[in-house]
């Protein structure tokens, strides 16, 4: 059964929150505060975190960074704040999805199992993907580069199965946003697309100013640029 870590320090909304997910079929832990989802992080595995930005003694953002040094759990934002700055911010610092307040429930689910659905995505059949430095283990859903394991969200794991799975072929950004985003009503847009290009470029690229792997098609979008091995 999929864990889920909620943080919410609304009690009635986490109430509705964890009733409609069990429901779901999820299993459900809740944290009212920033202290208590701390404790729960360091100490129990989770498949999944839904985080509010807004907590009494913190904020989840500083959250996200703190599962982000160790893991790379998928992380789902709640929050009222619907500007593109904090929105942006959220996806910057590792944030896979964000919903904004009020929410129907339905769309929290959906959102939850497409993040869950990504995580195991593939776009080959072979088990490992081999581009110079970069090696994709699609059967285990890890990436590494020169032997070390990256930390990827899971949207950036399947960017990049995009690319390696179809070397040199430029994609425009709106077939991009077609093949990574399910159509479930998940945010995406040319600035959050290009948040995670930029991410993506930070962790596989030796110099992400110029990169080497995923460059830029004046005009057209991105290619992966190096030869693909299976």
């Amino acid at each position: 059964m999929t864990k889920i870590l909620l943080v919410e320090d609304d009690s009635n909304l986490s109430l509705g929150i964890e009733y409609a997910l069990k429901n779901a079929g999820f299993s459900v832990c809740v944290a009212n505060s920033f202290s208590a989802a701390k404790d729960e992080i360091n100490n129990i595995q989770y498949d999944l975190a839904i985080l509010d930005v807004m907590l009494p003694d913190g904020v989840g953002y500083e959250l996200c960074k703190m599962i982000r040094i160790k893991s790379d759990l998928p992380i789902i934002f709640l929050t009222a704040c619907d500007d593109e700055v904090n929105i942006v911010m959220g996806l910057d610092i590792g944030g896979d999805d964000y919903i904004t307040k009020p929410f129907r429930i339905r769309e929290l689910i959906s959102r939850i199992n497409a993040v869950l659905r990504r995580r195991g995505m593939s776009n080959s059949t072979a088990s490992i993907l081999r581009s110079e430095e970069v090696e994709a283990h699609t059967n285990e859903c890890k990436v590494y580069k020169a032997g070390n394991l990256l930390q990827l969200t899971a949207l950036e794991y399947k960017l990049l199965l995009l690319f390696l799975s179809n070397p040199h072929k430029a994609f425009t950004r709106n077939q991009i946003l077609e093949n990574i985003w399910d159509v479930d009503g998940i945010f995406a847009d040319d600035n959050t697309l290009s948040v995670y290009i930029r991410r993506l470029r930070e962790k596989v690229e030796n110099t992400p100013d110029k990169p080497e792997y995923i460059q830029t098609v004046r005009g057209v979008g991105y290619r992966w640029s190096m030869d693909v091995r299976k």
